[in-house]
């Protein structure tokens, strides 16, 4: 078996990073360096056209989009409880999933990358301080989740969710939101940075969980 994970520090791929080491599977992680421009490396853009993390590889089959890598590995190693196995919390559990994915990560993107959407400077203010407020709402969502934490978003062990929580959370600091206003998902996000499997990838990807700034 050969695995390697295409990783950016800090973004969304965090997530099946996390879950391969709370996994405890063999995989070798591969870093892409945004900044640098990595991703656009005729290299890379061979592996996605896309040109985005994360990507997996596995035994040479190229998989892309979160959602999609979570449930290969999910299927592939049912035993690390990436999601629930069945039924109704299954069912929850995939919803929010493909909420945090399809809702809150691209509402972030208008917060971080307001040009995606417009080259107008004026209308990336408007854009970004929209959407900023507009993820503030989204992550009390989250905080209303994470206050019914038993003790984790999927039950009785970690999942795939509170890796997404965290990075959702930290991304707020970047949209002007404080984390500890948000105690129940602070309180989550610093419990499972503190597992010691995920204390690796954290490590690796050199990751500050409170990256808030307040304005001068």
């Amino acid at each position: 078996m050969s695995l390697q994970l295409f990783f950016a520090p800090g973004a969304c791929s965090f997530v099946p990073h996390a879950m391969l080491e709370l996994a405890g599977v063999p995989f070798e992680p591969m870093m892409v360096k945004l900044h640098k421009g990595e991703q656009r490396s005729p290299e890379y853009l061979a592996m996605n056209p896309r040109g985005q993390v994360p990507v997996l590889v596995d035994d040479g089959e190229v998989i892309t989009q979160i959602v999609a890598i979570l449930l290969h590995l999910d299927a592939k190693f049912p035993q690390a409880g990436i999601l629930p196995a069945s039924g109704v919390a299954r069912t929850r559990a995939l919803s929010t999933l493909a909420w945090m994915n399809n809702t809150v990560h691209p509402t972030f993107t208008h917060v971080f990358m307001p040009q995606k959407f417009t080259d107008d400077e004026g209308a990336q203010k408007i854009i970004r301080a929209f959407a900023a407020n507009s993820y503030k709402g989204l992550l009390g969502e989250i905080e209303a989740m994470a206050a019914k934490a038993s003790p984790w978003l999927c039950g009785e062990a970690p999942c795939a969710l509170d890796a997404y929580a965290l990075t959702l959370l930290r991304w707020g600091g970047y949209a002007g939101i404080d984390p500890t206003t948000l105690p129940a998902t602070w309180t989550l996000v610093q419990r499972f940075a503190a597992l010691p499997a995920v204390a690796r990838v954290i490590e690796r990807e050199r990751l500050q969980l409170n990256v808030y700034q307040p304005a001068a």
